[in-house]
């Protein structure tokens, strides 16, 4: 895209053991299968009713630097109330290998977001202890999302637990490693890449953005988790922290990339990972799937 090359690297892809109305606020007759065909199978298994979802790193390669956006579940992590995401043991820093990209290779890690599949990589346990993975890197941190997840803060979540552990192993490690920078309302990368603030999803929920040679993106973290939500963006996922927000924030990034031209790169999509829209009717349509291969 322009002068920037993205590439995803995929560490887990397939069923996250919840049905439409489980995961998203749909009611329990709500016919996703039926009303959106295309769904299945990239991102519904029409067999079980489940949802697809892919955890995954874009890899983003702009004036001479390495950025990975998000880092996924992570080995060895302990979620007890997370249990699909705990205790892996994938191969993704392999398959980051195999893409040209060794961790000392990383010069920024960009969390959109503190949930627990979107951190896991920042840190892996070395002789007992969480130490950065990518020794080089600075990570970029919504402020609001640090304080927020600091459980010396109290704050209470909509996830109940669902996100123990994921502070003090993923994200305090860094921090003390003195590799982290906070940031707020807007962060500035370099000439292609800037950071917006886009909260609701989670108080420091954001976008990243891309403008170079013309072509326009958009990282979007989890505003969305399914390609249903372009077409009823006023659909969240169980996770919302605050919903009205959530929903606000959707549709203004999604206008902006409709009228842009902007490629639109969720975090969790399989299939081509990535889409641009147009505005139809009081939603949104997909108007041509980005030209990765298919998950």
């Amino acid at each position: 895209m322009g002068d920037v090359s993205v590439t995803r690297v995929t560490e887990y892809y397939g069923s996250i053991r919840m049905q439409p109305h489980e995961f998203f606020t749909v009611a329990p007759d709500a016919d996703w299968a039926g009303r959106h065909p295309w769904l299945v199978p990239d991102f519904l298994d029409a067999a079980t009713g489940e949802c697809r979802c892919a955890v995954q790193t874009f890899v983003v390669r702009s004036e001479g630097r390495t950025i990975l956006v998000d880092t996924g579940v992570g080995n060895h992590k302990e979620r007890p109330y997370a249990p699909l995401w705990s205790h892996l043991e994938t191969d993704f820093l392999a398959d980051l290998a195999a893409v040209g990209v060794r961790p000392e290779d990383v010069d920024l890690v960009v969390n959109t977001h503190l949930h627990v599949d979107h951190v896991g990589w920042n840190t892996e346990l070395r002789a007992g202890q969480w130490v950065p993975t990518f020794p080089n890197a600075t990570y970029l941190i919504p402020r609001r999302d640090f304080e927020f997840w600091d459980p010396a803060r109290g704050h209470h979540s909509r996830l109940g637990r669902g996100n123990q552990n994921v502070f003090e192993d993923s994200v305090a490690p860094v921090y003390e490693a003195g590799q982290v920078q906070l940031w707020d309302e807007r962060h500035t990368i370099d000439g292609h890449l800037h950071l917006e603030l886009a909260a609701g999803h989670t108080p420091g929920s954001s976008v990243l953005k891309l403008d170079s040679g013309g072509d326009r993106a958009v990282f979007v973290g989890d505003l969305l988790h399914s390609p249903a939500q372009f077409v009823e963006p006023h659909v969240n996922s169980c996770a919302c922290e605050d919903p009205g927000r959530a929903r606000a924030a959707r549709n203004r990034v999604l206008g902006w990339a409709a009228d842009q031209g902007a490629l639109v790169f969720p975090a969790h999509l399989g299939g081509r990972g990535a889409a641009e829209v147009r505005r139809s009717g009081a939603g949104f349509a997909i108007e041509r799937w980005a030209p990765f291969a298919r998950l």
